[in-house]
């Protein structure tokens, strides 16, 4: 196991770990924060307080949940700090294509991003994991520290929430 070899002092089994990770932790962080900056910054937060905090790490837990929950945390601490939420400012790279399908993938990921700024960042959190990420309920809960039934709720919740402000938008009916 990757964790083991690091607390062992194998300093290429970390750099493993940021590449199986970073990723997921930028997108999840950039979803909630709106701002490709504010999500590097808390990606990278995150891996140095994992580095750091990883004798702590129970081994019978999934790795993935808790530097998730780190991400998070650190996301979070961001919107605290700065605590003006802002609109997307900067795009993720299109894949080339068809520039019409381009640009109407642009137009709707700014509506996206809009409408999940608008959310409360415990509903916002939730629909990004399960949405944007996959995670079941269960993972959800693990990461978040809430049980499945609070995962459920909050999500219900947020899914209105985000309708209501797409619709406010115009961008569904």
């Amino acid at each position: 196991m990757l964790v083991a070899a690091c607390l062992a002092g194998d300093r290429t089994a970390f750099g493993q770990l940021v590449d199986a990770y970073q990723n997921k932790l930028f997108y999840a962080a950039y979803r909630v924060t709106g701002s490709s900056e504010d999500a590097m910054d808390a990606t990278q937060g995150a891996f140095v307080k994992a580095y750091e905090k990883l004798d702590t790490f129970d081994p019978t837990r999934r790795f993935f949940s808790w530097i998730y929950r780190i991400a998070l945390n650190e996301a979070l601490n961001i919107l605290d700090r700065r605590k003006n939420q802002s609109e997307l400012g900067d795009e993720v790279a299109g894949s080339g294509g068809d520039p019409e399908q381009v640009c109407e993938a642009e137009e709707t990921g700014r509506f996206i991003q809009r409408a999940l700024m608008t959310l409360c960042e415990e509903q916002r959190v939730v629909l990004v994991l399960r949405h944007f990420h996959g995670l079941s309920y269960r993972e959800i809960g693990e990461v978040i520290g809430v049980n499945e039934k609070t995962v459920k709720s909050r999500l219900f919740a947020a899914r209105q929430n985000m309708r209501a402000a797409l619709l406010e938008q115009g961008f569904v009916q």
